[in-house]
């Protein structure tokens, strides 16, 4: 059964817009699509200043392994480094299909 796994944040006040997209896709080509089960991860911006990350994982427990191995993931820290740490939100949720 998929996982759809969604990431909410706000930038860091003393961060660059243009240094999380450079860092995004970093972490997306160094990490995430490294990762076994990862189907798809995509990233968007709303109007308010808020960003949304959103990952498809064939299972749950592959994606618990990925966010293990973030933690020691060099792209992964310049990217989370960036964020403002008490805007970040994660859910996740089991796709029906």
């Amino acid at each position: 059964m998929s996982f759809i796994e969604t990431t909410t944040f706000r930038l860091d006040p003393g961060s660059d817009e243009s240094a999380l997209l450079d860092a995004d896709q970093r972490a997306q080509t160094e990490f995430f699509y490294r990762q076994p089960g990862l189907v798809r991860r995509t990233t968007a911006r709303g109007g308010d200043g808020e960003w949304l990350v959103v990952a498809l994982w064939a299972s749950e427990a592959e994606a618990d392994a990925a966010r293990a191995r973030s933690a020691a993931d060099g792209a992964m820290s310049a990217f989370t480094a960036l964020l403002d740490g008490s805007s970040v939100r994660t859910r996740r949720y089991r796709a029906l299909d």
